[in-house]
């Protein structure tokens, strides 16, 4: 029996012809892929549709796979056929293990990938997981970023996400005007790895800053003042920020329907605890935020909001904001 050519040595397959993206009148002449459809990758792939992409994905769960597929995307049964199909993938996946197992594992991105394809995962994973997929794709010819995102579902949904991207000046250049479809500020950190490096640092302070408005709002509640009133002052000063202006709402009405949930941002924390240690830099009130998520996982809040934060404050408190005995 004749072997199965290798994928590598397989020309392009058809798919679609280029297009141009409208709203940001980019050309973009590659036919992409998006692998996991969660709370953050179904609107980024969506975002991907509406700007006149043709977009092949995949998901382990098949009912985000059938919602898009009715929106105009290619349905593909595995990351392998993702690969095949496209030269451009992007993935946006909850950990390390998953990224691994998707981008290197049986019927993975790099089994199908032709030589050239390039490989841009927004996952938030290890910077040494990382520099390890970057190398690995690359010994076959395959390019890899790491370019991980912060703005949460609001800001995947509204393109507006920050995306921090790390690799070489070529593999940036090239996966630029997609990331310029989904986010506002795309920007190029360093080699690989700087990416989830930039990401870690923003998890540290997104999960303090959710601690902060945590303790304001209980304090303030507490001492008889409208938790509604404290965020709408802590808006116009210089306490205001982009955690404050996305999730005080959620905040002041107990809407912990996950955006950012609280396992992921817990195992974020992990990640810069775990860089800290290799570079020796101390994290005390990281260290002290990453067990109060750790808290919020034992008590079953695992998939909560990471603003759920706040109830673990209420507890301390004796007091919940919404007027109701924790």
């Amino acid at each position: 029996m004749a072997s199965r050519p290798s994928p590598l040595a397989r020309p392009p397959p058809a798919f679609r012809s280029p297009t141009r993206s409208a709203e940001k009148g980019i050309d973009v002449d590659r036919n992409v892929g998006f692998i996991g459809l969660g709370v953050m990758g179904k609107p980024m792939a969506r975002n991907l549709l509406r700007a006149g992409m043709a977009v092949a994905v995949h998901n382990r769960s098949p009912q985000a796979v059938e919602e898009l597929a009715a929106e105009g995307a290619r349905p593909c049964r595995n990351p392998r056929e993702v690969g095949e199909v496209s030269e451009i993938i992007l993935t946006m996946l909850p950990d390390s293990t998953q990224v691994e197992s998707v981008v290197t594992g049986p019927d993975s991105i790099l089994a199908g990938a032709r030589r050239g394809v390039l490989i841009v995962d927004m996952s938030t994973i290890s910077p040494a997981m990382a520099r390890a997929l970057a190398d690995k794709a690359r010994s076959i010819g395959v390019g890899f970023v790491d370019a991980p995102v912060s703005g949460g579902d609001v800001g995947a949904i509204e393109a507006t996400l920050s995306i921090m991207a790390g690799g070489t000046s070529a593999e940036f250049e090239s996966a630029r005007p997609l990331l310029e479809i989904l986010g506002q500020k795309v920007l190029h950190v360093g080699e690989s790895g700087a990416g989830q490096i930039v990401k870690a640092c923003n998890q540290i302070v997104v999960a303090l800053t959710l601690e902060a408005i945590s303790e304001a709002l209980v304090l303030g509640s507490k001492a008889g003042v409208s938790p509604q009133l404290i965020v709408e002052a802590l808006s116009g000063g210089l306490a205001n920020s982009r955690v404050l202006e996305l999730r005080g709402q959620n905040f002041v009405s107990h809407n912990f329907a996950p955006g950012g949930r609280v396992a992921l941002h817990h195992k974020d924390l992990g990640i810069a605890l775990t860089l800290a240690r290799e570079v020796g830099v101390p994290l005390p009130l990281t260290a002290i935020v990453d067990q109060l998520f750790q808290a919020l996982e034992v008590k079953g809040c695992g998939a909560y909001d990471h603003s759920v934060l706040l109830t673990l404050v209420e507890e301390l408190a004796g007091h919940s904001i919404i007027g109701e005995t924790v």
